[in-house]
């Protein structure tokens, strides 16, 4: 799958914006704060409809505008499809084929990008959130199901954690209501953790080999489920539905006493090993670097595995941050089958056979422009 064109609207710093691009390596150019990585969000925000530097949405509206819109034309399966994402005071829509999808489910998926950028180096070191939107964006690409349920949960979850702050302050004493929005919760959270467990076993078939060759056969990389409750990662729907039912009839009282909800998908993490030693502690940078680099490699290829189209892949400003081996190793792995979105201050010092052939953009002040 490839990005034929995309066209920008009233969204951060361009006024109005068409480009089209080729199957192949595009380098966008240009000094920081000219849009550089505004381009490459825009991207993003057309495969997920959300942003993954902001969660104020009205940022994305240029200032006194009412709208901002970022249309595409993905070209998959040898087939085109127009994308269509606007953002308003009244919230989103997403357009697939000029149609609006009421579900996110419906849209997110048509369009997959895998995104590398400086601030991915922390996946491994990082806070357990940022883990945890790194699962919840790759598995919901491949499996609109579970976009249906981390939406659900997340809603229920809002919903119960309010009304434990409410028994807390006894400002109610109706835990009847907390048991029927504890069953509702471990429904969803019943499938959320079965698709993560499936998913981190693809994803540790695929990251391994990789690692193993970015650091020249001498570490081993194994990646672990640190779930809130104790769970084994082979347990069918209904055990781990059974467990977390229990659990949270003995935690009841202590989750009214702190006001908040203890466990669920919303308090796991992932713990990444190299050689039997966590990474996050134990390990050096440039061990950290090499975790990150490949489980960005491994998503290109799970989700290729899975849909039988590699993603587009986003490289925003990261080049810079990788050594002169990690780059050649990220660069001779999408040579000629990833279309591939480059964002970097100078191409001087990358030196690569896959950049000489690539397309490059200058931006300036929100305005880009095609090098001859």
């Amino acid at each position: 799958m490839h990005i034929e064109q995309l066209k920008l609207k009233n969204y951060r710093n361009y006024d109005e914006l068409e480009l089209s691009f080729d199957n192949k390596v595009n380098v966008i150019i240009g000094e920081n704060a000219q849009g550089k990585t505004n381009l490459m969000e825009a991207i993003y925000l057309l495969a997920f409809t959300k942003s993954h530097r902001t969660s104020r949405e009205k940022e994305l509206i240029q200032w006194d505008e009412k709208y901002a819109k970022i249309e595409g034309r993905l070209s998959k399966r040898n087939r085109q499809f127009p994308l269509e994402v606007i953002f308003s005071a009244k919230g989103k829509k997403a357009k697939l084929n000029h149609i609006e999808q009421q579900r996110l489910s419906g849209y997110i998926g048509m369009l997959n990008v895998v995104m590398f950028a400086p601030e991915d180096l922390t996946l491994v070191k990082g806070p357990p959130q940022i883990r945890r939107r790194f699962i919840d964006m790759e598995l919901g690409q491949i499996q609109p199901r579970y976009i249906y349920h981390l939406t659900h949960y997340q809603k229920i979850l809002k919903q119960r954690n309010h009304l434990l702050k409410q028994l807390q302050r006894k400002v109610t004493k109706d835990d009847v209501m907390l048991d029927v929005l504890t069953e509702q919760l471990i429904e969803h959270a019943t499938s959320i953790l079965e698709r993560r467990f499936t998913f981190l076993k693809l994803l540790k078939k695929w990251a391994s080999p990789i690692h193993y060759g970015i650091s020249r056969k001498i570490e081993r990389l194994d990646i672990r489920y640190s779930p809130s409750i104790e769970v084994l990662e082979d347990e069918n729907k209904e055990k781990i539905e059974s467990i977390y039912q229990k659990e949270f009839s003995k935690i009841k009282d202590k989750e009214i006493e702190r006001g908040t909800t203890l466990i669920g998908p919303h308090r796991d993490d992932l713990v990444f090993y190299v050689n039997d030693r966590n990474v996050q502690v134990y390990g050096s940078q440039g061990q950290q670097r090499t975790t990150a680099l490949s489980l960005k490699l491994a998503e290109i290829e799970l989700i290729y595995n899975e849909i039988g189209e590699y993603p587009v892949l986003l490289l925003d400003d990261v080049l810079s941050e990788l050594d002169d081996f990690r780059q050649s190793h990220l660069l001779n792995t999408i040579q000629g089958k990833v279309q591939t979105f480059v964002s970097t201050t100078s191409v001087e010092g990358i030196h690569h056979d896959t950049l000489k052939e690539a397309d490059l953009f200058t931006v300036h002040a929100g305005t880009v422009n095609k090098n001859a």
